[in-house]
């Protein structure tokens, strides 16, 4: 059985490179010559490892919620709802201002970027966010069931604000805005948590 040559390059350590370009230029940006020049690899290279562009960008989004985005995993598992929107909030400060990374969130970037016209892509950033909206949105509905939340709040109304808020500062880092500040509007969102 004749296989063909094996690759010659690190997989994972162009995935990554893919994050980085796909956070700076969203979906539609990205060229395929821009991702093939930042992984090292040739579009033979790259259909081979990843598939398509929109295959490789799935696999970008998994990465980026297990490790920059992986705060929102972290979160759910906080003890009290306070304490994951704290987590939720400061983690997208801290995601969002990462030395050496694109600034702010893959999940905005990409999908607000110029161009976004590819309907997949545009889904699957959407379906993204709203997965880790309904996640904590659950955990607040636990933290109601437990009392750790008043019986009259909205674990859905409060997930939302969370995370407007979290994507607001998303927005803010891509603009520039530094950490600290970010970290300040945060505290000034969390005044407004139900006791």
């Amino acid at each position: 059985m004749t296989r063909g040559r094996p690759r010659s390059f690190d997989a994972d350590q162009a995935l990554e490179k893919a994050l980085d370009v796909f956070w700076r230029q969203g979906y539609e940006g990205a060229a395929l010559s821009d991702l093939t020049e930042a992984m090292g690899i040739t579009k033979t290279s790259l259909y081979a490892a990843y598939g398509n562009k929109e295959e490789l960008f799935r696999k970008v989004i998994d990465r980026y919620g297990n490790g920059p985005a992986g705060y929102l995993l972290e979160a759910v598992r906080k003890p009290t709802a306070r304490a994951v929107a704290e987590h939720v909030l400061h983690g997208a400060a801290v995601a969002g201002t990462l030395p050496g990374r694109p600034t702010g969130c893959l999940a905005v970037q990409g999908a607000l970027a110029p161009g976004t016209s590819d309907a997949a892509a545009h889904k699957l950033l959407t379906d993204w966010r709203k997965q880790g909206e309904r996640r904590i949105c659950e955990r607040f509905t636990a933290a109601r069931t437990e009392g750790d939340l008043p019986r009259d709040s909205d674990p859905s109304a409060l997930a939302r604000y969370v995370f407007t808020v979290a994507y607001g500062v998303a927005v803010q880092a891509a603009s520039g805005v530094p950490r600290k500040q970010l970290q300040e509007t945060v505290q000034l969102a969390l005044r407004a948590w139900p006791s």
